[in-house]
């Protein structure tokens, strides 16, 4: 018999614990679903039927029970507020959980609810499925950025506009290899998260690691099960129970700080590039300020900046809970559910604002061109260098630019370079052509 609890009750409920008032980066988007409490009881509760389902396919249970405990099984029929309340006691949620399906099941299927498995098993298992279902949106929103940057890039490819260095003009460079330099980030970010999703275990060991309760419960090879047990849950087999070996959760780690990185590259460009003064560039219906009616902010490139600032040190609590002692650690486990959980949540926003901001981006290449010729002339100073010393010899060559500059002489106008080449836009190098091969990546 299920627990009477009525489900639009329980929904609203948890709905109420987390709605992201605080996180406009996250709030609304499909990882705040993915990754909410009602997510993780739906991957719990997946992760112990697929448990009685597995001992089922090696014949360790019979079909009933792992039909009774699938259809127990039923997120509506558990109060995620309830449960989080009694998983002060144990110290994790799976134990009330465990108890209150073992009852919805029944007295005769009831035994086989959890058999052999340990807390951990199934917290790590159900963190894998949301981590998964998780980096599966946020595959899909880089996909879509990476799309939106390439067609900035071929687009651009000739759009000239000074190179920054040291926030100062440096040399020409052009938006088509700013904007492909930036899809490169995405596809490094995309290539990494690919691969880490690919690679998510489930977790199977019991009490310590050992699979003995599974030979005590009768399973001739105890080894099958965990191989049974990941292709219930389309997870990959892991070669060990890995409760204290925390490689695929520093994996996680890894790869979601640096796609936090990479798209915070883009923001930190796109907020550089739209400011008052500069303006080359401008977010396509930016954020209104409450006291300044003229305000069009980069709303989200600030958001995005936001959460590439966050997710290095979330990531380091993760890696700090790889120094994990005994079969089972108290208190580096436990602080791992958090920080991944925000991490998820914080890259799957900015992957869905990097969709919004990548598409509606407005380039203006006019202003571009009059930025060129700001520093009048003296933009192309690198190649009147290379061009005068044949004729006047490297030091005087760099000795005559450096006494105009120090004079104040524009280079344009000045009567020595009478005959230069002062076109910045006939000084933008290989621009185009490391344009061409950055898109022919795939």
């Amino acid at each position: 018999m299920t627990p009477s609890v009525d489900p639009a009750a329980s929904e609203a409920a948890a709905s109420r614990a987390d709605t992201g008032l605080l996180a406009p980066g996250w709030a609304g988007s499909p990882a705040a679903a993915a990754t909410g409490d009602t997510a993780y009881l739906r991957a719990l509760l997946d992760a112990e039927a697929a448990l009685t389902r597995a001992q089922w396919a090696l014949g360790l249970a019979p079909a009933e029970a792992a039909t009774a405990v699938t259809e127990a099984a039923d997120g509506h029929a558990f109060d995620v507020r309830s449960l989080a309340a009694r998983a002060r006691a144990g110290g994790n949620p799976v134990i009330p959980l465990v108890a209150e399906l073992t009852k919805a099941v029944g007295d005769e299927y009831g035994a086989h609810v959890h058999r052999g498995a340990t807390s951990q098993d199934i917290m790590d298992t159900a963190t894998m499925l949301v981590a998964v279902r998780t980096l599966d949106l946020i595959l899909g929103d880089l996909g879509r950025t990476e799309r939106a940057l390439a067609g900035l890039a071929a687009e651009h490819r000739d759009t000239a506009l000074p190179g920054r260095t040291l926030t100062q003009h440096a040399v020409p460079t052009t938006f088509g290899l700013k904007a492909a330099g930036w899809r490169s980030l995405v596809l490094d970010a995309r290539d990494r998260t690919t691969a880490v999703r690919d690679s998510l275990p489930a977790q199977l060991g019991g009490a310590a690691g050992t699979l003995a309760a599974f030979g005590a419960y009768g399973a001739s090879d105890p080894l099958a099960l965990p191989a049974a047990y990941a292709l219930e849950l389309g997870l990959r087999t892991p070669e060990l129970p890995w409760h204290t070996l925390r490689t695929p959760v520093a994996d996680l780690a890894g790869c979601l700080a640096f796609t936090a990185g990479a798209l915070g590259k883009v923001a930190a460009d796109v907020l550089t590039l739209s400011r008052t003064e500069i303006a080359e560039v401008a977010e396509s219906g930016g954020g209104g300020s409450s006291a300044m009616p003229h305000k069009s902010n980069p709303v989200r490139s600030t958001l995005i900046a936001a959460a590439a600032r966050r997710a290095p040190q979330l990531a380091a609590t993760l890696y700090g809970s790889l120094a994990a002692e005994d079969e089972r650690p108290a208190g580096a486990w436990h602080a791992e559910w958090e920080p991944l959980r925000d991490l998820l949540r914080l890259v799957g926003g900015a992957a869905r604002d990097a969709v919004e901001l990548t598409e509606g981006l407005r380039v203006r290449a006019d202003v571009m061109r009059e930025h060129l010729h700001l520093s009048e002339g003296a933009i192309v100073s690198e190649r009147l260098s290379a061009e005068l010393a044949p004729v006047l010899g490297r030091a005087r060559a760099k000795e005559l630019l450096t006494r105009l500059a120090s004079e104040g002489t524009p280079l344009d106008r000045a009567p020595e370079l009478a005959d230069a080449d002062l076109d910045p836009t006939h000084y933008t190098g290989s621009a185009g052509a490391l344009t061409d091969r950055a898109l022919e990546r795939r």
